[in-house]
């Protein structure tokens, strides 16, 4: 039986992974297996369980906070969009805001997702008072099952939505500790440890029971937003608490900390009633059926749907364990209402009319294993597409996505589907302010400093400039990178140039953290360039070859037709291997090297194509 070094199986597995859809990157240059004068075959190996990895960080600063300093130490959101966290720090007490999960970019073969990477608490468990959580998104709560126990599983603060939010992602790891959940509301305050006292505020976002937090220290009153928009007209909620922030900011601020994610959009964010309208419009219009794709946790947009499918005589199904589970968290909390009769169950679907049938579902942003992207596939154990379906992209793309929705959309519309998006007719709302909102809050509170969060490093800039132009000194607006820390003391508040620890922990599968950037590097490498493998067999004693070598390529070239190549590779290893060695022992990693290294030579040569060259030696 052949065996393979460990090595290899986890590279050679983590391709067939990739083959079969685990994540994005270039189509195939072809793949195919050569055996070249009879060489037996290889097998690759179970998949390993998971490999994830943890970047460096050059600077480190983890002593103690200055006496009469307040840290803010922004750990992820600051360079990206999610992975929200920020480190609060006073003396013996400390604070943590949000604990969220970032999404892999297209260079992140395999991986799952990001979180924050929170070492610099590691020895201060115990002065950890509490984790603030501003609303029920994954980019500010998805964290929370694998950072809790790590920092000693501190009380967790948040609205009653979010905390069912949260109990249920944490139903999800059941080795996960119990957690400490504790509701909160904007009419109370809530003193943590000796020095911070918390003040949450209502905003809106595009999920219920969004805030931000007004956090009280002896230095002076932070404001952070959250996630935010102004809306004055919202669905089942009320506007943002204007009137408050205006009278916050006649008190004195020392500093606002508020989302940048539309800081390069101009205007105004346009009103949840709006949509409805727009979205009443299109739904009359429709004679067929209607599918709606929207993000699971806009329940007020899921809420607006539903009240109009009732109007116009329309059952309701819903499609998606996301939609479901946040739906039954709102109904239970009486946020949701659902009028008697109007959902139906996947049984009755293709029981009734066209025109009496309403599907909202989860994958408007071509997830690959979403309801819409399985309708489009013709993969739907339920729907398939047929003249006179219309599909309602109601949702916003994320940034990167764009193709990928594009994609989804051309196939739908090929199946015989009519469909609007955003662009088309405004049947979404963002969550986020934009510009002019932008400015209105930063005249509502007026800041002493501004530290813009929650945004790629040019939309902060952006952001920042949008604070200067409505009066903050320009030495006082703050951009920050992860992990650099900001001092604030009663004489005024540095930018400094220390940092903590802020890099990328990636979750793979059931690992955390235990994948490098080596290893992510030679996943990238083989999505780009493919992967050869040259596996020998060589007699202990001598390292002469036993037999002859097998070749397998994967991504890199269709072997059949490229016989003339493999042959010049397979010439080259035997010549490698039949080298007079005096009779010497085998060095099998000596071998490997020079395999690698020599034929790696040879194929860029014949085909300016660096692939990853894996060599794979037994000893008999």
């Amino acid at each position: 039986m052949t065996r393979f070094p460990l090595g290899f199986v986890r590279h050679y597995n983590d391709i067939r992974m990739t083959e079969q859809n685990t994540f994005k990157s270039r189509p195939s240059r072809g793949q195919g297996r050569y055996r070249y004068r009879g060489a037996k075959a290889a097998t690759g190996g179970k998949r390993e369980r998971t490999e994830t990895t943890q970047r460096s960080t050059p600077s480190m600063a983890s002593g103690a906070t200055p006496k009469g300093t307040l840290r803010v130490i922004p750990i992820g959101g600051l360079e990206e969009i999610g992975r929200n966290c920020t480190i609060f720090e006073y003396g013996e007490d400390i604070i943590v805001v949000d604990m969220g999960i970032q999404f892999p970019e297209e260079d992140m073969p395999g991986i799952d997702f990001i979180i924050p990477n929170l070492a610099y608490l590691k020895g201060k468990e115990k002065r950890i008072r509490g984790v603030f959580i501003t609303h029920g998104h994954m980019d500010h709560l998805g964290a929370i099952p694998y950072l809790m126990q790590q920092i000693g599983n501190p009380p967790i603060y948040a609205a009653p939505l979010t905390l069912g939010i949260i109990q249920r992602r944490q139903e999800e790891f059941p080795r996960a500790p119990k957690l400490h959940l504790i509701k909160i509301d904007s009419t109370k305050r809530v003193p943590v440890g000796k020095h911070f006292v918390i003040e949450p505020f209502h905003v809106n976002h595009n999920i219920t029971d969004a805030f931000g937090l007004l956090i009280h220290t002896p230095v002076g009153t932070i404001a952070t937003t959250g996630d935010f928009k102004f809306d004055y007209t919202p669905v089942d909620e009320k506007p943002a608490e204007i009137a408050r922030l205006a009278e916050v900011g006649s008190k004195g601020i020392l500093a606002l900390m508020a989302d940048s994610t539309n800081a390069n959009s101009p205007g105004h964010q346009i009103s949840e009633k709006d949509v409805g309208e727009n979205l009443e419009q299109l739904i009359r219009k429709a004679d067929g059926r209607i599918i709606i794709g929207a993000f699971a946790s806009l329940l007020t947009r899921h809420q607006q749907v539903i009240d109009i499918a009732e109007k116009v005589e329309r059952k309701v199904l819903l499609l998606g364990r996301s939609i479901h589970n946040y739906v039954e968290i709102a109904q239970r909390l009486k946020y949701f209402k659902v009028p008697k009769g109007i959902l139906i169950e996947e049984a009755d679907f293709n029981k009734l009319p066209d025109n009496k049938v309403l599907v909202i579902c989860t994958g408007a942003m071509g997830q690959k294993n979403s309801a819409l992207m399985r309708i489009a596939s013709n993969e739907h154990r339920l729907i398939t597409l047929k003249k006179g379906d219309t599909i309602l992209f109601s949702s916003s793309v994320i940034p990167g996505n764009e193709r990928t929705v594009e994609r989804l959309q051309d196939s739908l519309v090929r199946k015989g589907a009519t469909v609007y998006n955003n662009a088309m007719m405004d049947i979404h709302t963002g969550g986020h302010a934009k510009q002019e909102d932008l400015k209105l809050l930063h005249r509502l509170i007026r800041p002493k400093y501004f530290i813009p969060i929650h945004g790629n490093h040019f939309r902060l800039k952006v952001h920042g400039n949008l604070a200067i132009e409505t009066g903050v000194d320009p030495k006082n607006v703050f951009i920050a990178d992860n992990g650099q820390i900001i001092e604030f003391t009663k004489t005024g508040g540095t930018l400094t140039k220390k940092h903590v620890p802020a890099d990328h922990v990636f979750v793979d599968g059931l690992g955390v953290g235990d994948v490098s950037n080596v290893v992510l590097r030679e996943r990238q490498a083989m999505a780009e360039e493919g992967m050869f493998v040259i596996i020998v067999t060589i007699d202990g004693k001598t390292g002469r070859a036993i037999g002859e070598p097998d070749i397998i390529s994967r991504g890199f070239i269709y072997m059949k037709e490229n016989a003339r190549l493999i042959g010049k590779v397979h010439d080259k290893v035997k010549k490698i291997l039949d080298e007079p060695k005096k009779d010497t022992p085998a060095f099998d990693a000596f071998i490997r090297e020079k395999i690698r290294n020599e034929i790696g030579q040879l194929l860029y040569a014949n085909t300016r194509r660096r692939p990853m060259v894996l060599p794979v030696v037994n000893e008999v």
